[in-house]
């Protein structure tokens, strides 16, 4: 239906991406929600974020780039920063990976199984994914974002690079060049913090170092 229909997909996927603040956090033990009703009923709107001068840059080119309104990019780039300060992964990474695996489209599914904007395995990351409420939360992008970073962290940390750490999750997501595809998240990546110069240098003025 979404392929013979491409407004209601695009609508879909504002309105999904737009299910952010419902999941800021997993579920308890004692929750036990029925994620398809979740996934069908209506979404709550996205309350207003207040973005740095560095993410509302990514989000103008991001939105631009990949024709996703500004607010649900919005969204996904703040949330980005946060899991990237969190797990020490850089945010502009998280976001090149996402743009290379799904196009920002959370809808995405790969030839191996990936699901979502990070591509995820719902079998290799069961458990994580049962803390939010079971496989299909897998198409929620922010718990997409966040176990698809977990992942990432993971191998950066078991790798002796970035590089290889991306190939190791080029691997596991179908793509059939390791090497082509690390490039490919690597330009997109350094695309990305280009547009934040302007916004670091601005940054810099309001708030000088004494």
């Amino acid at each position: 239906m979404l392929v013979s229909q491409p407004d209601l997909k695009v609508s879909a996927t504002e309105r999904l991406l737009g299910w952010l603040d419902s999941r800021q956090d997993p579920l308890s033990e004692n929750e036990t929600p029925d994620v398809n009703a979740q996934l069908v009923s209506a979404l709550p709107s996205m309350f207003a974020l207040a973005l740095s001068d560095e993410q509302a840059a990514v989000t103008r080119w991001l939105s631009r780039r990949y024709k996703v309104s500004p607010e649900p990019m919005g969204a996904l780039v703040h949330e980005a920063w946060t899991v990237g300060d969190r797990i020490q992964v850089s945010p502009t990474l998280l976001l090149a990976v996402i743009a290379i695996e799904s196009r920002f489209n959370p809808f995405a599914s790969g030839p191996q199984g990936g699901m979502g904007l990070m591509q995820i395995q719902a079998e290799a990351q069961h458990r994580a994914l049962l803390s939010y409420g079971g496989p299909l939360a897998a198409f929620d992008p922010l718990t997409n974002l966040r176990v698809g970073a977990r992942h990432l962290q993971t191998l950066i940390e078991q790798s002796p690079s970035v590089d290889a750490a991306l190939q190791l999750y080029a691997l596991a997501t179908g793509q059939s060049n390791g090497k082509d595809y690390v490039s490919r998240v690597l330009a997109e990546q350094k695309q990305l913090e280009t547009m934040t110069r302007p916004a670091k240098s601005l940054d810099g003025l309001h708030n000088p170092r004494l």
